[in-house]
């Protein structure tokens, strides 16, 4: 269950990895990232996926099943459908759900905090 103190944390995923350099070592950390904040009692009450962030939420990206964990502990995962439509991954949704600019800037607004990664 979500924990009061960090409700209303937002975290927006907007590259396939975390960081910049080696794209292997970039997976590796986000996927670590997101398995950590599964065992983390400070859970964001959404995380945002655009550009190439959203090929984390579908079929093959090595962080699905902590994202599948992450989403069932009361997590929303949103991904942008324009992003979704260019990658031509739109079908390949494996967890989340797909959503617009418009609905991304809402919720940024109403996140007490933004965290980007």
């Amino acid at each position: 269950m979500l924990d009061n103190k960090t409700r209303n944390t937002l975290i927006q995923v907007t590259q396939y990895g975390m960081g910049n350099g080696d794209s292997e070592l970039g997976l590796k950390l986000i996927t670590n990232y997101f398995t950590l904040l599964n065992e983390d009692s400070r859970a964001p009450k959404i995380i945002v996926f655009y550009n190439e962030g959203v090929k984390l939420i579908c079929e093959g990206s090595p962080a699905i099943d902590a994202l599948k964990t992450i989403q069932e502990k009361g997590v929303q995962l949103i991904a942008c459908k324009t992003c979704l439509m260019h990658y031509n991954i739109f079908d390949k949704i494996e967890v989340g759900t797909p959503g617009t600019m418009v609905d991304i800037i809402t919720l940024q607004a109403s996140a007490d905090k933004v965290i980007n990664l």
